[in-house]
């Protein structure tokens, strides 16, 4: 009697059977794994939640009408194309509340932003953009924290077209949140 062989974990499994200390993503059919971020990055991270959250989620100071969630697990093929970029949000016409209990984002958001670090940078540009193009997500922000840089870019006609490319501490209207001013100044780590 010979021992049935054990099915092969699907990608999807092997993410979720990740330590909790990496984040997974399957991206292109492949699943890619990276350690927790730096302090710089969550410093900027935050920042830019503060930025943004009290305005256009809220509504506090700002038009309000957004979800915006901080590392969201999208799922643009469920549990086949697996992306989580550091910040996603949706129009509330587009996605007026969150599902409840559910971990998945299934609807394509509006804006992603990834903020750069030195091991996930190629990754975020050459892999990651194009399948933000692909799904229709209609503004993409990568920010670096180490260059102190903002590009924001749209999606016009399936391709990503640059709309702005910010440094150091300007002060900027960037779409498709630029109904409030955001200070760069305050998303760099003080040095």
């Amino acid at each position: 009697m010979s021992a049935r062989p054990q099915p092969r974990p699907t990608l999807y499994e092997q993410l979720e059977a990740l330590p909790e200390r990496l984040t997974g993503e399957i991206l292109n059919g492949q699943l890619y794994t990276q350690p927790r971020p730096s302090l710089e990055h969550g410093f900027t991270e935050t920042s830019l939640a503060g930025e943004l959250v009290n305005p256009f989620q809220r509504g506090r100071g700002g038009p309000g009408g957004w979800l915006i969630v901080v590392e969201p697990e999208l799922h643009f093929i469920r549990d086949t194309e697996v992306d989580v970029p550091d910040f996603a949000g949706w129009r509330r016409e587009r996605l007026p509340q969150l599902p409840k209990a559910e971990h998945r984002a299934l609807v394509v958001p509006d804006w992603v932003c990834e903020i750069l670090s030195p091991s996930t940078e190629s990754k975020d540009r050459k892999v990651k953009m194009p399948i933000y193009a692909h799904y229709g997500v209609g503004h993409a922000w990568l920010i670096d924290p180490i260059a102190h840089t903002l590009e924001a870019y749209a999606l016009e006609a399936g391709a990503w077209v640059e709309i702005g490319r910010f440094a150091g501490g300007a002060q900027v209207l960037v779409a498709p949140f630029a109904a409030v001013t955001i200070s760069l100044d305050d998303l760099w780590a003080p040095t």
